[in-house]
């Protein structure tokens, strides 16, 4: 098994679940993915270039995106927390989870995947 997978599944309840879900929803949303595993985290690549990471961080699953400067949908459920350039979007249980916010924030990911990593 590869390591970004391990790491999922090594994940306890209810951790597990939401990562497993969001990947299922990035892999969905955005078919074009590479599931890699850099910095001891799950990393979406795209074009050979990092589009979105999972992290579980203490009581929490962000999902969070390079090109965030960029993004225009959904902000106010984003966390920036002390990051100048990178937002994610958290979740602390699989009921939290926005399929229709998430999908939207993919796309729009997804559009601004050219632009420079600074706005």
């Amino acid at each position: 098994m590869d390591p970004a997978s391990s790491y999922i599944l090594e994940q306890p309840e209810p951790y597990r679940a939401i990562l497993l879900h969001l990947q299922s929803v990035v892999q969905q949303t955005i078919p074009a993915v590479d599931l890699k595993y850099k910095w001891r985290i799950p990393f979406f690549y795209l074009e050979g270039k990092p589009f979105c990471y999972l992290n579980r961080s203490k009581d929490y699953v962000d999902i969070g995106f390079f090109k965030a400067a960029y993004l225009t949908v959904h902000t106010e459920l984003m966390v920036t927390e002390g990051r100048k350039v990178m937002k994610s979007l958290r979740y602390r249980s699989l009921e939290e989870i926005d399929d229709k916010v998430l999908t939207d924030v993919l796309k729009e990911a997804y559009q601004v995947r050219h632009k420079k990593f600074y706005r």
